[in-house]
């Protein structure tokens, strides 16, 4: 894909971030909690909300880094991707990495990127479903960081692909084998998990479910294994309210009635970090064996998977080619984030 002009594109890589020691924990959790698309209160009101449950919730979340040397791991995977999609793209094509909660931020990266001095940018969430709580959060806060620092470059945003051709080839490569792994104990349920998101937000139109859904059938279609039992269902719940489900936990419990294997697949996750690596790999296989599953398989995240950094690459490329009305299709209205539909 190199090009032969001498024109510099930037691409600029989103991901949620994560802490890279204990003590960047709680910062790491007030930055989260203090954005307004996570939650809605005035400025005054959140910020001290954000103090207070980040520091509640600081103690379990080391806990949990604990399991992973006392960091997450997204950074260097998200390098890598960045290493891997620089190079099927080739010369005139830079990327970098902006963390919405934690290092490198935003403001770091709007400053990288003009010391670069592309000729274009383009804006790519490593988030194959749209939600405003991480693309739309994403893409706002580039925005309002680059008008602060004077960043006047021709800027595009790819706002998702839940059913990109390569993106789903990936995830039903991996997703086969880890079928053929749990077929050994039976005939296997697939589970697809993805992060869970309060219902009034989906209420409010965020397309997230929908596309979720979309990726999940599109990856079955792909697999063409008549029959197969499957289901899309949600995980990471926190806080009194009432979540999108079937939650991952009531669907471990219904195979460990049904007797049936299960194979976990990471549908919204396109690289590892404590979600995966504890909450699916320790917490949830736990469960499952308590809850009499004769069979737990959880598929890998996409990282660099060569047909996922294949999508990637021709999001940019060629923009047209992916298609347009994802959430026309998904019976939403297109939140306006992203130029590439």
């Amino acid at each position: 894909m190199e090009r032969l002009s001498k024109t510099k594109t930037a691409i600029v890589l989103f991901n949620l971030g994560g802490p890279d020691c204990p003590e960047a924990v709680e910062p790491f959790l007030f930055n989260l909690f203090n954005d307004k698309a996570i939650i809605g209160a005035p400025g005054p009101i959140r910020w001290l909300l954000a103090k207070y449950i980040s520091k509640k919730r600081a103690p379990v979340a080391r806990e949990i880094y604990a399991h992973l040397g006392g960091r997450s791991p997204l950074l260097p995977q998200t390098e890598a991707q960045a290493k891997a999609l620089e190079l099927a793209l080739g010369e005139g094509y830079r990327c970098f990495i902006a963390m919405r909660y934690w290092h490198p931020l935003t403001d770091e990266t709007v400053t990288a990127v003009k010391a670069w001095a592309p000729d274009e940018i383009i804006l790519l969430p490593l988030y194959p479903q749209f939600s405003g709580t991480t693309v739309g959060s994403s893409m706002g806060e580039w925005h309002r960081e680059a008008r602060r620092q004077g960043l006047n470059v021709p800027t595009r945003g790819i706002c998702c692909y839940p059913d990109h051709r390569d993106l789903i080839a990936g995830f039903a490569d991996l997703v086969g084998k880890g079928f053929a792994e749990a077929s050994v104990t039976g005939r296997p349920r697939v589970l697809f998990s993805a992060h869970g998101l309060p219902k009034t937000v989906i209420e409010a139109g965020d397309p997230y479910q929908a596309q979720v859904e979309i990726t999940a059938k599109a990856v079955v279609e792909g697999l063409n294994l008549p029959g197969l039992d499957w289901v899309v269902c949600y995980q990471s719940r926190v806080g009194p309210m009432e979540w999108i489900g079937p939650s991952t936990e009531s669907e471990l419990q219904r195979a460990g009635r049904d007797k049936v294997p299960v194979v976990v697949v990471p549908i919204a996750f396109v690289s590892e970090h404590s979600e995966t690596l504890v909450e699916l790999d320790i917490e949830y296989r736990h469960r499952a064996v308590e809850w009499g599953v004769p069979a737990y398989v959880r598929v890998a995240a996409l990282g660099c998977h060569p047909r996922f950094i294949a999508a990637l690459a021709e999001l940019i490329v060629h923009p047209v080619a992916i298609g347009a009305g994802f959430c026309k299709r998904a019976g939403r209205t297109c939140p306006g984030v992203g130029l590439a539909c």
